[in-house]
């Protein structure tokens, strides 16, 4: 299946070289005709619209060119930092890092008798009392596995009317050979750590252990089972807060039709992180992701969530749904746009200046944060914004050109992206839904998608539970075991992370 997939991806990649390399083509012609009317243009205007054309072309030119050759980048040096030429400062070194949570054995090391003799006068070495020299050195212990044999107690009364056995541990599946920790172990190295099935057999056969990938998986869907209670209360927890934000990203369904058109969604609100994987990108996935949310969402300028609102906003008495676009991608288009425009640097400048305004806020009582922001944002973020807007109002550019697609962008979006002015609990971007999405597209590098679509729901259901004990502060692995057996032990239970967090 991986060469398959490996064999499809490279056909992928050659379709789009060429289709990038013709798209260069027809630059470059473009490119000369226009040179070639400017050469025998009359007249200022004439001139003067001719090379702004021109200008366009070259710059459309250029950005082709990057995008084939060169690595992409939104990061800008910032004023004081070194310029290429300087000498690198020399590396000292981090030192030691303290390592507390690691136990420590400690291990004395002692002469063999043969070497306790003084070498200067031949007398007996003795030992001096608490004194050593000490170093440190970070060992490993190896995974290993363990076949535990549990024996039941049996009971009986004289009488021979009462027989009673000793209860054993909570069973993942009834009948089943292995235990919760197994499984959770598995679900954490997949949808934590990014390991497929197949790596991990190959890993425990290494041990000693001879399974199997349909095994593994046997184990994932009996968990999944006895946790989708816990999602779903995780996402009616996200759903619930008057302030949240929504991204998606692709999931390929393996080995059926459409499979690229798959894509996961996530949705993130300050407490927990939900996923859906849904078979579109549509209007339609988004509704079933969000449902009747009432709030605000923090979104890029994706079409689908703009339609979702305007179909809310047909609907007498409809729940309230408001959008508040993201900061971040609009800039990311000034950032395009800076090496054909340098003008688009000031604009950028001022950006960071409204995120340097928000960092004012971190020596604030948590408590006191969101009175001081609001404050900010009331002063000193609302002139900026519209100092950035009279900017914006102010160019004259080509309306197809970067600079000029990035101002039509932002301008368009201008009603979203202002109105953090109002709400301190608005972020100014989806940073915090784009963080969570790199498990999923880390998970997708490495294991290329689901192969059923009861595969989507697992994988789902692990990303919620596992990046919400993240954000929570729980270990992962203790907050899987934990909320098992406890839906075994009473099924239907919710357990989420902040009840382990509070405990």
């Amino acid at each position: 299946m991986i060469r398959i997939e490996t064999e499809t991806d490279i056909e992928r990649l050659r379709q789009v070289a060429l289709l990038q390399r013709a798209e260069l083509d027809r630059l470059y012609t473009r490119l000369a005709q226009l040179t070639e009317e400017l050469a025998h243009a009359r007249g200022e205007d004439a001139i003067a619209a001719l090379q702004l054309e021109l200008t366009a072309i070259q710059e459309q030119l250029a950005a082709r060119t990057r995008a084939l050759f060169s690595p992409s980048s939104e990061k800008r040096p910032r004023p004081g930092d070194r310029t290429r030429d300087a000498a690198p400062a020399p590396r000292t070194g981090h030192g030691p890092r303290a390592q507390l949570a690691l136990p420590q054995v400690e291990v004395v090391h002692t002469l063999d008798v043969p070497d306790r003799t003084c070498p200067k006068c031949g007398g007996g070495l003795r030992e001096m009392t608490g004194q050593y020299e000490e170093s440190e050195e970070i060992d490993v212990v190896e995974r290993s596995f363990r076949l535990v044999r549990h024996q039941r107690q049996k009971y009986t009364c004289r009488c021979g009317e009462c027989l009673d056995t000793a209860l054993g541990p909570p069973r993942l599946i009834p009948g089943g050979r292995y235990s919760v920790d197994f499984a959770v172990a598995v679900a954490v190295a997949k949808y934590g750590d990014h390991m497929p099935l197949a790596r991990q057999v190959r890993q425990m056969a290494r041990l000693s252990l001879a399974t199997d990938t349909q095994t593994l998986w046997d184990q994932l869907h009996a968990l999944y089972r006895h946790l989708v209670p816990t999602a779903d209360a995780l996402h009616a927890l996200v759903l619930a807060s008057p302030v949240i934000a929504a991204d998606e990203t692709r999931w390929p369904l393996l080995a059926t039709p459409g499979a690229s058109k798959w894509h996961a969604w996530s949705v993130t609100s300050p407490e927990a992180i939900s996923y859906r994987i849904r078979s579109s990108r549509s209007a339609t996935a988004a509704r079933e992701v969000l449902g009747d949310y009432v709030g605000i969402v923090v979104v890029d300028g994706y079409s689908a969530y703009k339609a979702l609102r305007d179909e809310r906003a047909q609907v007498p008495d409809g729940p309230p749904f408001t959008l508040a676009f993201c900061w971040t991608h609009a800039r990311r288009q000034f950032v395009e746009a800076e090496p054909h425009y340098p003008q688009a640097r000031e604009l950028i400048d001022k950006i960071g200046e409204l995120y340097a305004i928000e960092a004012k806020v971190g020596g604030a009582e948590p408590s006191e944060r969101l009175a001081v922001l609001a404050g900010l944002r009331a002063t000193e973020s609302r002139t900026l914004v519209g100092d950035i807007k009279t900017w914006l109002l102010a160019q004259a550019v080509l309306p197809r050109s970067s600079l000029g697609e990035a101002i039509k962008y932002t301008l368009g979006h201008w009603e979203g992206l202002e109105r953090f002015l109002d709400d301190a609990r608005i972020p100014l971007d989806t940073n915090a839904v784009e963080r969570g999405l790199r498990a999923v597209v880390i998970g997708r590098k490495n294991h290329y998608g689901s192969r059923s679509e009861r595969g989507t729901r697992v994988a789902a259901l692990f990303y919620t539970l596992i990046e919400s004990a993240k954000l929570a502060g729980v270990e992962p692995a203790a907050y899987l075991a934990e909320a098992t057996r406890r839906a075994i032990a009473n099924p239907g239970t919710v357990t989420l992370p902040h009840d382990l967090a509070a405990g």
